[in-house]
């Protein structure tokens, strides 16, 4: 009996939950993805002050400062886009993901008690990220309305 009642309580709340998931999946995306994108825009906006950062203070494993800096800024400005979109939903977003990972491994200053508000924030985007990896870009998405519309499977 108690189940019941319960149940009948519960149910309109988790059927409300599985409408706005959709929204929640967006919401998520578009958070994220400004966060980087707004990065890449910094970067290409001050280019000397972003190749001398990557020369001195990232050390990206076995790539050159320049070639390092041109790979990240590139990925801070695409990825963040098909991102927002939902297109190529979890390939790209794993990619975002490990860029995530390298970016926190190559700034040693994240690893100081100075630096630890910083790794938070990379260790809550990556969280973000790491759960749309596993539950896909959601409804409102490119990737969903293409298998709507010609059945591929991208999500």
């Amino acid at each position: 009996m108690l189940t019941k009642v319960t149940a009948k309580i519960i149910y309109p709340f988790i059927k409300l939950l599985r409408f706005l998931t959709p929204l929640g999946d967006l919401i998520a995306r578009v958070w994220v993805a400004q966060i980087f994108f707004v990065a890449g825009i910094l970067k290409i906006q001050s280019w000397e002050s972003t190749l001398a950062l990557f020369e001195y203070e990232y050390h990206v494993p076995f790539l050159s400062p320049y070639v390092a800096a041109v790979i990240g800024t590139t990925a801070e400005l695409i990825l963040p886009v098909l991102l927002a979109v939902g297109l190529g939903g979890r390939f790209w977003i794993f990619a975002l993901f490990i860029y995530n990972i390298v970016a926190v491994a190559a700034y040693p200053f994240l690893w100081t008690p100075e630096g630890s508000t910083g790794l938070q924030q990379h260790i809550g985007w990556g969280i973000l990220l790491m759960l749309l990896m596993f539950h896909g870009s959601g409804k409102l998405s490119l990737d969903h309305w293409i298998h709507k519309k010609y059945g591929h499977l991208l999500i």
